[in-house]
């Protein structure tokens, strides 16, 4: 051929197309039809265009190709933590999340002979801890929980006080050249997905101003987010995707190293403990939306765990279903395989450029630490969530199983080793604390006394 295939053919623009499809609905309504109106505010067209860029979007800094696979152990005892993490390596674990409630374990003990990276998630940040870490003698990357601001969130309580907390972090982060953000908190919570990335930057944001004003050098220190991801598979892509390029024009003010490390875990917010199987399914698409969006350590959830202890079956179904998207699904073969798509190009644009504006909003009245002690960031998350909770009662949002074609047969009251449910503490708090439910507990709760 002499010339190129679609130079054969005239280009259509989006009005052509969207003329045609209006043609087609013979009379229906385009926007009520075909526009979806989401709760973050977007309104999904049925298709896009590359005529709608002014200029096409740059290619991504994500690295696909390099995506880890974590595993998560919580530690008991140190020696036995230590062989369940060798036996994860062993049957293809990159990555080793370590989740302490007694700082009393052996540390040396804990970490020794794995060779693969270490992220240290304890119950309690204390400077006896940040030493213990900081001493460790070995040759691997080792990351530490330091996210005191996270710990007030979710706890409503500094892990000590104010003063001491950020005496700790500084530590911290002067020994690790890291700062960690756990943002899974939002997500689980009800926090829609612009909420989620403005709340990222405007609490890392207080940690870089604390910094600012301490004269401390932030050039080679490195920022870790924990991100849980839902189920809405293309806002999640982009969620990510938006994370990043958001951290870029940060990092940009304080002279930091442009890119940052994101781990995800799938949320927790849509698990059922009724046809629990299908938690599978949803982990799935969580765990692609990870890897398409360009997260650099995936740590899955077993689909038992809400209801069950863990169990070897159950984390290793989980391990599996990401060996199997990165060996046989080759999804560590593009290193930017979301570039491209306008839809998610798009999605990006709008998810980054809203939170943005949030973010903004957050730093010109106090900043995020005041919103948290006010109450303001846990009122519109509660807001949020309870817009998630009437459409999934009103069966607009569908968990299979659950609220749609659910097996009445299935009988759970002798099957559970733990309670999967909302647990309330009374207890003197600081401020109030960002609570984190599913959004099935209620119809739970009342099959199971039914049973």
């Amino acid at each position: 051929m002499s010339k190129p295939l679609f130079q054969r053919f005239k280009g259509v623009s989006s009005k052509e197309w969207k003329q045609k499809i209006q043609v087609d609905l013979k009379g229906a309504d385009y926007n009520k039809a075909l526009i979806w109106k989401t709760n973050e505010g977007i309104d999904v067209k049925p298709f896009y265009h590359s005529d709608e860029f002014e200029t096409l979007p740059n290619t991504s800094k994500s690295e696909v190709t390099k995506w880890k696979i974590s595993q998560s152990i919580d530690v008991n005892e140190a020696y036995k933590a230590n062989t369940l993490a060798k036996d994860a390596i062993k049957k293809g674990a990159e990555h080793v999340i370590f989740n302490i409630s007694d700082q009393k374990n052996n540390l040396e003990e804990l970490v020794y002979g794995i060779n693969v990276p270490i992220h240290i998630n304890p119950d309690n940040l204390s400077l006896q801890l940040i030493n213990k870490v900081s001493n460790l003698k070995s040759n691997i990357k080792i990351s530490l929980n330091n996210d005191i601001i996270g710990n007030l969130g979710k706890t409503g309580n500094w892990y000590h006080n104010l003063t001491k907390d950020h005496e700790i972090f500084e530590k911290s982060v002067k020994q690790s050249n890291q700062i960690y953000i756990d943002l899974s908190h939002y997500q689980n919570a009800g926090a829609n997905n612009i909420q989620q990335l403005a709340y990222a930057m405007a609490h890392c944001n207080e940690y870089l101003n604390y910094f600012e004003y301490k004269t401390t050098s932030l050039n080679e220190v490195d920022v870790i987010f924990n991100v849980a991801v839902g189920s809405n598979y293309f806002f999640e892509i982009g969620k990510i995707r938006a994370l990043r390029l958001l951290w870029t024009t940060l990092s940009k003010t304080y002279n930091m190293n442009k890119h940052c490390t994101i781990i995800t875990t799938p949320s927790r917010r849509n698990k059922t403990i009724y046809d629990y199987n299908v938690n599978m399914l949803r982990t799935t698409t969580e765990c692609m939306s990870s890897v398409l969006g360009g997260a650099d350590i995936i740590c899955n959830q077993p689909y038992n765990e809400l209801f069950q202890e863990s169990t070897e079956f159950g984390e290793r179904i989980s391990r599996n279903q990401l060996l199997i998207l990165k060996k046989e699904s080759y999804f560590d073969a593009v290193n930017n395989p979301s570039d491209g798509s306008y839809y998610i190009e798009n999605l990006t644009i709008q998810l980054s450029t809203k939170a943005l504006g949030v973010f903004k909003n957050i730093e010109a009245n106090g900043g995020f630490l005041k919103q948290l002690k006010e109450g303001t960031i846990q009122r519109k998350i509660k807001e949020s969530a309870a817009k998630e909770q009437k459409d999934f009662d009103n069966c607009k949002i569908t968990l299979l199983g659950t609220n749609k074609y659910p097996n009445l047969a299935d009988k759970m009251k002798n099957t559970l080793d733990k309670k999967p449910f909302l647990k309330v503490i009374k207890r003197k708090t600081l401020i109030e604390p960002i609570v984190q439910k599913r959004l099935s507990e209620k119809l739970e709760i009342n099959r199971l006394k039914e049973e």
